[in-house]
């Protein structure tokens, strides 16, 4: 599934050719994916012009001067197309620009979904009403994790899934941010020190920010608006490698829980 990273990279990849643009087509090319199209999606966004792009967690976010934001999300196989050329079977929505560029979005699993809410209300689009803070954002600190944390029993890994504590962080990046920070993924969040959260947090930033320049990982489906896959899978620590060395030369764990897998290093992640 595409992750924040993932996301941000999409988004910076879309921004040259939407930013300031009018779009003379929004075409739906089925009713639904996840969730059904807007009713008035086409209606509300053509003719509109993109005054600017954006994400929360792991949702696009694409302003229009009409006062909409069209609200995009990836699911697990969804991403998007510049200047495709001939639509593909699973090109589910075409937008058009006034400069002739074209995009598709293409979701052959159709698990993702594209939805409108008004931009001054978007804080109160229902899924981002109980979401934590962006984790490279400002209120992101080892002193509001130790607050969200405190008294849980639950696994730190869990409880960085949990979209209510921090917003947008995924299997991948939590697994290879613990392993940066030298934390056992089943360490109850409660009982972590704030030093060793102060490290996590600054671990989580890293990591998102380095595969955020090496424009994602590439996982089954995905790849950037401009086709190239993203490299950060080639700067895994853990994630993906069991069986193999860790840098500390120790191996590579692999467990599941709660259906995901989780990827450790026994010797390095200690605390």
């Amino acid at each position: 599934m595409p992750e924040l990273p993932e996301v941000e990279t999409t988004v910076c990849g879309l921004t040259p050719v939407l930013a300031d643009a009018r779009l003379t087509l929004v075409d739906p090319r089925r009713p639904d994916l996840r969730h059904p199209f807007p009713a008035d999606l086409r209606q509300r966004m053509t003719g509109a012009t993109v005054t600017s792009l954006g994400r929360r967690a792991k949702y696009g976010l694409i302003d229009t001067d009409r006062g909409d934001t069209m609200v995009f999300h990836l699911g697990m196989s969804g991403r998007w197309r510049i200047d495709p050329g001939e639509p593909q079977t699973h090109d589910h929505l075409l937008l058009e620009t006034a400069a002739g560029r074209r995009l598709a979005l293409n979701d052959p699993r159709r698990f993702g979904f594209v939805d409108l809410w008004s931009t001054a209300d978007l804080a109160h689009y229902p899924p981002f009403l109980t979401m934590g803070p962006e984790p490279l954002g400002p209120d992101f600190t080892a002193d509001y994790l130790a607050k969200a944390l405190e008294g849980r029993a639950a696994p730190i890994k869990a409880m960085l899934l949990d979209q209510r504590i921090v917003a947008g962080l995924g299997n991948i990046y939590v697994c290879e941010a613990l392993h940066m920070a030298g934390i056992t993924p089943g360490r109850a969040g409660g009982q972590i020190s704030k030093a060793r959260l102060a490290r996590l947090v600054e671990s989580i930033r890293a990591v998102l920010e380095a595969a955020i320049l090496a424009g994602g990982s590439s996982l089954r489906d995905y790849v950037r608006p401009d086709g190239e896959l993203g490299y950060f899978s080639k700067e895994w620590r853990v994630y993906g490698r069991e069986g193999e060395h860790c840098e500390c030369g120790a191996i590579v764990r692999r467990r599941t829980d709660s259906g995901r897998s989780t990827f450790w290093c026994a010797t390095c992640q200690r605390g």
